[in-house]
């Protein structure tokens, strides 16, 4: 079993993105960690044609959630992609392929040089995303966003009570985070098993792979907890990217700080695969422009 290797679920509309995420794990990869992806069976050959030649260890959605007996599959396929996705994330550990796992979105790309210490602690403990999101939430403030704001502590309060916690609001991400297996069989043995659950009835109760890995580290603590800032620079909307960018941003500088740069799919079109109508593309344009004027 590997230590470490990096994993990413993606699906068609996720692509182009995917490909870019691919070449730049390629550039950068300087210990050569094993790179995994996974996708809807109805996908794979796509996929399989698009990432020819690069080094990806492409699998089946299918084919992780089968390793968990306890899982309906059928049930799962029928959910909203924003659900059934947090469930074959949270379930890669069990195929057995690593015991640590850097879990990356499609929107994320490297851009500089990564090695297996960026994760991995010299005492071989992973680290753990883990901060109070106060940069976020200051953007949020500053920019009168007021559902950011209390929507952020609204839902930690909310799983704090489920899983039995008192004390401050953490964060848990962005992605990329790192997780380790004896976590989440941690979170499945000592907290979901026995209340007759499993990964499936814990997303549809609380849908965040993200707080509940964060949570359950808290709680069972398998290994000593070495908490880290984010991985990458990400930009959560179009308005932030247009802020930072207004503030000078750009690649060379965030990767002084950061490993690389995430640009959130809900906003970054350009890259669907099946693109939205010159309308709405339209209508973002107007959007930018209005917004680089008045700010």
């Amino acid at each position: 079993m590997n230590k470490l290797v990096l994993y990413c679920k993606s699906y068609r509309n996720d692509l182009l993105r995917l490909e870019r995420l691919a070449h730049s794990v390629q550039r950068f990869n300087v210990d050569s960690i094993p790179f995994y992806v996974s996708v809807p069976e109805q996908d794979f050959s796509l996929f399989e044609e698009k990432l020819s030649g690069l080094n990806v260890n492409l699998i089946k959605d299918e084919h992780i959630l089968l390793a968990n007996p306890s899982l309906d599959v059928c049930k799962i396929l029928e959910l909203p992609g924003r659900l059934s996705q947090q469930i074959v994330k949270s379930e890669f550990w069990r195929l057995d392929i690593s015991t640590t796992y850097v879990c990356l979105d499609s929107d994320c790309v490297f851009i500089r040089p990564f090695y297996f210490d960026d994760f991995i602690s010299p005492d071989n403990h992973p680290y753990t995303v883990m901060h109070e999101a106060k940069e976020f939430l200051q953007f949020a403030i500053n920019h009168n966003l007021e559902n950011a704001y209390s929507n952020y502590h609204c839902l930690r309060a909310e799983l704090m009570k489920i899983i039995g916690r008192n004390g401050r609001h953490f964060d848990f991400g962005p992605v990329p985070v790192i997780w380790n297996r004896h976590v989440w069989n941690a979170l499945d043995t000592q907290f979901l098993q026995p209340l007759n659950m499993n990964f499936y009835d814990a997303i549809l109760l609380f849908p965040s792979e993200l707080l509940w890995y964060g949570e359950a580290m808290l709680k069972f603590r398998p290994f000593p907890m070495i908490p880290i800032e984010p991985i990458f620079k990400v930009y959560h909307s179009e308005l932030q990217f247009i802020s930072g960018q207004q503030q000078g941003e750009n690649n060379e500088r965030i990767s002084k700080n950061f490993l690389g740069v995430c640009y959130q799919s809900n906003w970054q079109r350009e890259f669907d695969l099946e693109n939205k109508p010159l309308l709405s593309r339209y209508a973002r344009w107007v959007r930018r422009k209005i917004f680089r004027r008045y700010n």
